[in-house]
């Protein structure tokens, strides 16, 4: 691991995730509380990926975290920004259907113009990507953290326990797996979906 020291930190391949869910894409231009989705979220259980080519992100944080979800409960690693930008978005789903095999629904957006999202959270357990923060701390209490938006009401975490926090982050060529992710508020540009059969994920 490279230095921990404060401010202008890049690490490849940070265990930390961030884009948005298939399931958010139901909020596009529709403000929700902070907190509002959590009471009434319940995970499926079924994982999705999504690749970006960048991401521009202002008042970082990262906690672990525990999803209750419809096959057990899952670890997971949650990234939450005050506001962030996307370019090029990615995101793909495998669903298995009876009597027809596997069919994939995927999402993109932020080609021309990028995806843009307030108070967004994601919940992941993998991610890869090259990463620069702004003035991290490393270290802080989860629930102590001041520059991002703070842990997720709703979220299953020890208050006490690990977490890191930035005045911003920019992360390039990313490729994560994800559980969830709920927004303040999340706008696409130039929304495309398609539906096919067999896998066809983000990569």
């Amino acid at each position: 691991m490279e230095s921990l020291a404060r401010g202008g930190t890049r690490w490849k391949r940070f265990a930390v995730v961030m884009v948005p869910s298939v399931a958010a894409t139901a909020a596009i231009g529709v403000a929700l509380s902070q907190g509002a989705l959590a009471a009434s979220f319940s995970v499926s259980g079924q994982q999705f990926k999504v690749s970006a080519d960048r991401l521009d992100g202002k008042g970082f944080v990262q906690y672990g975290a525990v999803d209750s979800t419809k096959v057990g409960k899952k670890p997971v690693a949650v990234v939450g920004f005050n506001e962030a930008k996307i370019k090029n978005l990615c995101q793909s789903v495998v669903v298995p259907v009876p009597a027809f095999g596997d069919v994939t629904m995927k999402l993109g957006a932020g080609a021309s113009a990028p995806v843009e999202a307030k108070k967004l959270y994601i919940d992941a357990d993998d991610l890869g990507a090259n990463a620069t923060f702004n003035n991290i701390d490393i270290g802080v209490a989860a629930d102590s953290t001041s520059k991002g938006p703070g842990p997720h009401k709703g979220d299953k975490y020890a208050p006490g326990s690990f977490a890191q926090q930035a005045d911003s982050a920019t992360f390039t060529d990313v490729k994560q797996r994800a559980w969830a992710t709920t927004a303040g508020t999340f706008k696409l540009s130039g929304l495309k979906m398609a539906v096919k059969k067999g896998k066809n994920e983000c990569y």
